[in-house]
């Protein structure tokens, strides 16, 4: 392809998404990064980045966002990657309806939203990938991170159907699959576990104190966490190589619970699963 191949990218303040962005840039691609707050899209443009406002939660905002990534990309669009997402800790029974609806319209929603509208641009063009960065928590499901793993399994199950939908129209559609990645995942996480989860009168109020300490904890919050650059190496197969896959794993944590998610009872495997509860991305 002579022409510099372009791509937008959601989330792009800090972590995977500001990495990725970063990285593809230097490989020779057009890279739009967009964030939700001003301030940060101001940040990415001082760092030489090409950056847009986009805010998941406001469709409007993904409309306007969209077409000013497109100005800039001479109205070409080779590729996707939705990054832009959240972790709401807290008990199944604990979450309000306004709660877990506040994560579906960030985790998926506005996903959906603008894969819909990158879609037409893709097909007229014969040609398009899209990646969505979900989560090992979309394959297995650990507890107090009911909203999160349901939307991660959601978002699995919609991107298998996008991707059979859309077979023979030149739009290849990936997912990939991170563990414990480096990033300020847990400090959004706290955030929303503060405005959403009323603590004091839960059953679970110890082990919310466990979790607060936790989610505070600075940098690596147990083994096998790797940096932002594995979801990169896996993201770049999904956009360049001539068969991208459905799926990457990443991290160790994701190869192993996918392994045991098939070989063992589901009452073996909820005893891994509360073992194994204590951290990860979600």
């Amino acid at each position: 392809m002579n022409q510099q191949r372009s791509i937008l990218i959601t989330g792009c303040s800090s972590g995977i998404g500001h990495h990725c962005a970063h990285a593809l840039a230097k490989r020779g691609w057009k890279v739009v990064a967009s964030a939700r707050q001003q301030a940060d899209v101001e940040r990415l443009q001082a760092e030489g980045l090409l950056a847009v406002r986009l805010d998941l939660n406001d469709p409007e905002s993904i409309a306007s966002g969209l077409e000013a990534a497109l100005a800039l990309t001479d109205r070409r669009l080779d590729a996707l990657f939705n990054n832009g997402a959240f972790g709401l800790p807290g008990a199944v029974e604990d979450l309000t309806r306004a709660a877990l609806r506040a994560q579906f319209e960030t985790n998926l929603f506005g996903w959906h939203d603008l894969t819909r509208r990158v879609i037409p641009i893709m097909r007229a063009q014969g040609q398009g990938r899209i990646v969505h960065n979900s989560s090992v928590l979309g394959l297995v499901a650990l507890p107090f991170r009911g909203a999160y793993v349901a939307s991660k399994f959601a978002l699995e199950g919609l991107t298998d159907c996008l991707r059979l939908e859309l077979r023979g129209s030149g739009i290849e559609v990936s997912l990939i699959e991170p563990g414990p990645i480096l990033s300020r995942f847990r400090d959004n996480a706290f955030n929303a576990y503060q405005r959403h989860i009323d603590p004091h009168d839960s059953p679970y109020r110890a082990t919310y104190r466990q979790m607060e300490a936790r989610l505070r904890k600075q940098g690596a919050a147990q083994p096998f966490t790797l940096t932002p650059e594995a979801v990169l190496r896996k993201l770049v197969h999904a956009l360049e190589h001539p068969r991208p896959r459905a799926r990457y794993a990443v991290t160790l944590p994701t190869h192993l619970l996918a392994v045991l998610r098939r070989l063992l009872p589901s009452r073996a495997m909820d005893w891994v699963l509360r073992r194994a509860s204590r951290g990860g991305r979600g």
